[in-house]
């Protein structure tokens, strides 16, 4: 497992501080037995040191001191020897400014030699298993940019769980009945009707309307001639239904495979429903208090359980007074169960009956309304929905191309789907854009953008500096005879200039950048975290010459270079891109 070089320094300077608070309090400088709480922080300004603690201005009261007095006390009891700091300084008000020393800089080499691409890897999540379910799109018509958006996501994050200790599983979770179904069948079937009677024009309104209709009706005539003609109305439909999820569905595995998205299990709602998955939740909701009927209905209290879900997190009793909430319809008065209830079950079905101590959804921000009563009633089934089920709602995708919207492609002629979308760009073009921003801002692809080969182009900027290393290293090994060395023959204390000290630190920060990722649910800091690596990879380059320096130098440089691009590698690895050597 990567040591945390960020968080280690972090603990160092407490520890350091705490020592030579105790030696000055034996010592009688200062009063003992004081609990004093101080942050350590990174400075902005790296004039003011790479770490600084405010212990001295937090204890100031209870060692009745001025701050810079209490500082300077604790500058004259510590010892830097062996740690990972060069010096320590007083500043400001009794701010302690700790510079870091080639110890820790010769770590960084180190162990991200020894680690490779496993680089980042903690095992934060160990004995914890998470599902995240991402995409999940209706199978009744071609996947659109929200989904491409949400696949990347979902992919990545799953991704930096895989990374950060946790036992992932991937989930498609596939809507096969109720009502959108139903809708789908209807309209295959009014277009089965008018290629048999030579009709044209749009089909009845509120069915689905796309070329694709069309073309699964078509092939059903084409197969079957006229025959499903003559079925019973329902047969007939359950059969449009079934043709067509059987077309849709293995063209969106396709899709995701081309994308570079492979699921564990693609799970079937229609599932739920024939196993009693669906009628046994709603029976256990019932059984804890939480349902009532009402006009031949089944309704959930979800107006109670939401109450109780505010007030526990803090909200007040009058601001949830003055919440407009509503009750849920769990089951019909004709007997069928809503998809609310269905969904309840699915999820139900991962905490419960599968055992996931963690839920993770990438949905559209349209689902917003529905993630606090979800999780309300996952909370009445005494599942903890609030903190195990977590949503991450993403905004919408603009596409642009000339500075103008796209809505259709020019290929077909219909809406952009995401086959039509990775006709236009690369693969990584599409997985690095999607991920570029954090999930609750929205993204504009812009389709030039997104092939142009320069530095504006962020995909394109971070996989250059990885191919330019990666030749830099071929040219220095059969020019020069230099070849990259091992971390433990490097004089770090070469690597001085401001450039050099700055990708070191940036290079230290990747498992940091992770654990923040994991923490917030948000893949694109990964994104964020490598275009800064290539922009201090160019600006050391451009800089600091490898070529014709003293062999020394020029090997210290040379492994600095060849470190960043096993990072650079790592990280477009976990987002699902290729690391180039050549471009």
């Amino acid at each position: 497992m990567t040591d945390n070089l960020i968080s280690a320094a972090k603990e160092q300077v407490a520890e350091l501080t705490r020592k030579a608070y105790e030696k000055a309090a034996a010592a009688g400088a200062l009063p003992g037995g004081a609990d004093i709480k101080a942050q350590v922080d990174i400075p902005k300004d790296v004039k003011n040191g790479d770490y600084a603690t405010s212990f001295a201005l937090a204890g100031a009261k209870a060692l009745g001191r001025n701050p810079r007095e209490v500082a300077q006390i604790l500058l004259e009891h510590m010892d830097l020897e062996g740690t990972y700091f060069d010096k320590v300084e007083l500043a400001g008000p009794g701010f302690l400014n700790f510079t870091l020393g080639g110890k820790w800089f010769a770590q960084v080499l180190s162990i991200i030699e020894a680690e490779g691409l496993h680089y980042g890897k903690s095992d934060q999540g160990k004995g914890k298993r998470v599902m995240v379910e991402f995409v999940s799109a209706n199978p009744t018509g071609p996947m659109h940019m929200g989904n491409a958006r949400g696949g990347v996501l979902g992919d990545t994050m799953a991704a930096i769980f895989e990374r950060l200790g946790y036992e992932v599983w991937r989930e498609f979770y596939v809507n096969d009945a109720g009502n959108q179904i139903h809708k789908f069948a209807m309209s295959i079937d009014a277009r089965y009707d008018q290629l048999i009677s030579g009709a044209e024009g749009p089909i009845e309104e509120g069915l689905y309307q796309g070329e694709d209709i069309t073309d699964l009706a078509r092939a059903i005539l084409a197969a079957h001639g006229e025959s499903w003609k003559a079925l019973p109305v329902e047969e007939r439909l359950e059969r449009m239904g079934e043709y067509g999820l059987s077309v849709n569905i293995p063209k969106m595995k396709e899709d995701l495979a081309k994308y570079g998205i492979q699921y564990d299990e693609w799970f079937l709602e229609s599932t739920l429903h024939a196993n009693g998955a669906v009628a046994d939740s709603v029976q256990a909701l019932t059984e804890k208090g939480w349902t009532y009927e009402k006009d031949g209905a089944l309704w959930l209290n979800t107006t109670e359980l939401l109450k109780r879900k505010y007030l526990s997190e803090g909200m007040s009793q009058e601001k949830v007074n003055k919440l407009e909430l509503k009750d849920d319809v769990l089951r019909r008065a004709n007997g069928f169960y809503t998809y609310f209830a269905a969904d309840i079950a699915y999820h139900r079905n991962k905490l419960e009956n599968r055992g996931y101590d963690l839920a993770v959804n990438v949905w559209g921000a349209d689902h917003h309304g529905h993630v606090a009563r979800l999780q309300a009633a996952l909370d009445g089934l005494g599942l903890d929905g609030s903190h195990r089920l977590v949503i991450i709602l993403m905004q919408l995708v603009n596409l642009l191309q000339d500075g103008k919207p796209v809505r259709m492609s020019k290929r077909s002629g219909k809406a952009i789907a995401l086959h039509d979308l990775l006709d236009e760009v690369s693969v990584d073009a599409a997985r690095f854009v999607f991920n570029a921003s954090k999930p609750t801002s929205p993204v504009d692809f812009d389709l030039d953008l997104a092939v142009r080969e320069d530095s504006e182009n962020p995909v394109y900027y971070v996989q250059y500096a990885h191919a330019r290393i990666c030749s830099l290293v071929k040219k220095l090994s059969g020019e020069d005879g230099l070849t990259v060395p091992a971390a433990g023959e490097v004089d770090v204390s070469l690597l001085q200039s401001s450039e050099e000290t700055a990708l070191l630190k940036t290079l230290a920060r990747f498992p940091e950048e992770l654990t923040l990722a994991g923490r917030d649910y948000d893949s694109s800091q990964v994104n964020r975290y490598l275009i800064a690596l290539a922009g201090d990879f160019h600006r050391f380059y451009n800089a600091n010459r490898i070529k014709g320096e003293e062999e020394a130098v020029a090997k210290a440089r040379l492994k600095l270079a060849d470190t960043v691009r096993s990072v650079l590698c790592n990280g477009l690895t976990l987002i699902g891109v290729t690391a180039p050597e050549k471009m």
